[in-house]
């Protein structure tokens, strides 16, 4: 797919007519190979920061240049276009640095979580077939990459400094003050330095790439039906859903925008909302590498950030850190909420405590990932994951047949049609036809769309209940709990049952210094939820388990409860 149309994708729709007035929605998106978001922002300011990396700063030209060599480095030591290239790596410029770089080689990227355990990054090597692989010189990475080398098809494993990217005088006390946090690369043909991958010249041989067709990314992915597996993300996909976010986001679309990347960089989220959309308006984004309540409000006092991508309960943990109002945030023109529903009550509070409003959005990796946002002229409507994005249309369809589709208003499972949606997964033929049908993304999510195209979700297919014969969605009951001022954060799931089928039940960590029980949690919720849908078990918690983004996984909290049952059952 070279461009997209207006006809391709449908224009007489009713979001299109709520779309606020600076969003180009008739002018088509010319896919290029993804790396031009950076290469078309160095040309226009070379000289502006693109990146702030712990008080370092890189321009665009300094970005460009050292892309262009990694491009030919990797070149040089037999990366052939169409190859797997692995990055295990944290938020830092070698990541920004490598991306670009090794797609204007031609290669295909590999996303790896820098906490997987060995086995997932033997598997995740293997199952993607990765031929080279880049991380840091830190002891969290690079002696877990050597456990599995040995067991691998990986040629090559290039290894950059962590003190390499550190601002004076940082560079040179960290090899010493952070001793145990380094990690000495083996001496071998199996291990490149980066300062010798990038001793040239930068003048990469160009590749020619077919943006609909070439694979820039497989970005791997529990997906719909829970098993990881590679979603296949074409240039023209990561590209156009960058400018169709460049569009979105029109107040921001300057180079005076700094964007706060807290979220990581191999999350297609940050990957699209940080770093790709930053790169888009020729903006910098401030790269820090973990999440830290304190920091993070530290940084947006006194960096005066205009945007911050992060996930509910990422704004959930600054809503509740004791001197939260000491901080000026008043930079922010809109803070972004994804990757989990955002929980109406957080919206509200983070948006009368700040200042700043709130903008909730949806997406999924097979979409690269965004397919819809509320308006940032006003904020939307309270609960609603926004309108679908500018050449993507939005179908609910039933979830009796998975065909017919409803009217507004009316319930099913949440489909979008776009340029932003995957190519398929990986290897997977038929995993991809189990979510893709006709061109259209099944999204495993329920929910509807109103009148003037705002789609809603109630919940997920696969985290539904089944109490008595009734469907209730946990969507419902936690937007419920999370009134409850002792309330801080809470999940529901449901729990076998050999008479109800499933019974309800709620994890709930309270605020600190709050006291509450499961006798007041009951009657808080006697006038805000049917009989069926309160919870039948209440389980207090210091924390809830969450994925290295911030989301809460559920599914953790079902494996807990079928490990007690089993336990339960033994003799």
């Amino acid at each position: 797919m070279n461009a997209t149309s207006l006809q391709e994708f449908g224009t007489a729709k009713p979001w299109v007519a709520s779309y606020p007035p600076e969003v180009d929605a008739a002018t088509p998106i010319v896919a290029k190979p993804v790396y031009a978001l950076l290469d078309d922002s160095a040309a226009v300011y070379p000289d502006n920061d693109c990146i702030d990396f712990l008080d370092k700063h890189y321009t665009y030209a300094e970005v460009k240049r050292e892309s262009d060599k990694v491009a030919k480095g990797l070149q040089q030591v037999g990366l052939k276009p169409g190859m797997r290239l692995g990055l295990f790596l944290p938020n830092c410029p070698y990541f920004v640095i490598f991306y670009h770089g090794a797609l204007k080689a031609g290669a295909t990227l590999v996303n790896f979580n820098p906490l997987y355990a060995e086995p997932e990054i033997e598997r995740q090597i293997a199952d993607a077939e990765v031929d080279f692989m880049v991380t840091l010189d830190v002891t969290q990475l690079l002696p877990k990459l050597d456990a599995v080398l040995m067991k691998s098809r990986v040629k090559s494993v290039i290894v950059c400094p962590m003190a390499h990217q550190l601002p004076f005088p940082k560079n040179l006390v960290y090899p010493f003050v952070m001793r145990s946090a380094h990690a000495r690369m083996k001496i071998d043909s199996r291990h490149i330095a980066y300062k010798d991958l990038v001793h040239n010249d930068g003048a990469y041989a160009p590749v020619e790439i077919d943006t609909g067709k070439a694979v820039a990314l497989l970005q791997y992915t529990g997906g719909t039906t829970g098993i990881p597996k590679g979603a296949m993300l074409s240039h023209a996909n990561v590209y156009v859903n960058a400018i169709q976010s460049k569009r979105w986001f029109y107040t921001v679309d300057n180079p005076q925008s700094k964007t706060i990347g807290v979220l990581p960089l191999f999350h297609a989220f940050a990957m699209t909302c940080v770093m790709n959309f930053t790169l888009s308006v020729g903006g910098a984004m401030i790269l820090e590498p973990k999440f830290d309540t304190l920091k993070l409000l530290r940084l947006i006092h006194s960096k005066r950030p205009t945007a911050l991508v992060g996930v509910p309960t990422l704004f959930n943990a600054l809503l509740n850190f004791p001197q939260f109002k000491d901080f000026d945030l008043t930079s922010l023109i809109f803070a972004i909420s994804g990757g989990a529903p955002l929980p109406v009550e957080v919206r509200k509070k983070f948006e009368e405590e700040s200042g700043c409003r709130l903008i909730e959005g949806y997406g999924l990796s097979e979409a690269s990932p965004v397919c819809s946002c509320n308006p940032v002229n006003t904020g939307g409507k309270t609960g609603s994951i926004g309108l679908p994005y500018p050449f993507t249309s939005c179908e609910i369809v039933s979830l009796e047949d998975g065909v017919t589709r409803m009217k507004p208003g009316e319930k099913g499972e949440i489909c979008f049609r776009g340029p932003q949606v995957m190519l398929g997964y990986w290897k997977r033929p038929d995993a991809t036809d189990e979510v893709i049908k006709d061109g259209c993304l099944h999204t495993g999510d329920v929910g509807h769309i109103d009148e003037e195209g705002f789609v809603f979700i109630t919940d997920r297919l696969k985290e539904m209940i089944n109490a008595s014969g009734f469907k209730v969605y946990p969507r419902v009951i936690e937007e419920a709990l999370y009134q409850h001022p002792a309330v801080k954060e809470c999940a529901v799931i449901g729990i076998d049952d050999p008479y109800r089928g499933q019974n309800i039940k709620a994890f709930v960590v309270l605020k600190d210094g709050a006291a509450c029980n499961q006798e007041t949690l009951d009657a808080f919720l006697e006038t805000r939820l049917s009989k069926i849908e309160k919870p039948r078990f209440y389980e207090f918690r210091d924390d809830l388990p969450k994925s290295i983004i911030g989301k809460i996984l559920k599914k953790n909290l079902v494996d807990e409860e079928k490990a007690r049952a089993a336990t339960a059952t033994k003799p």
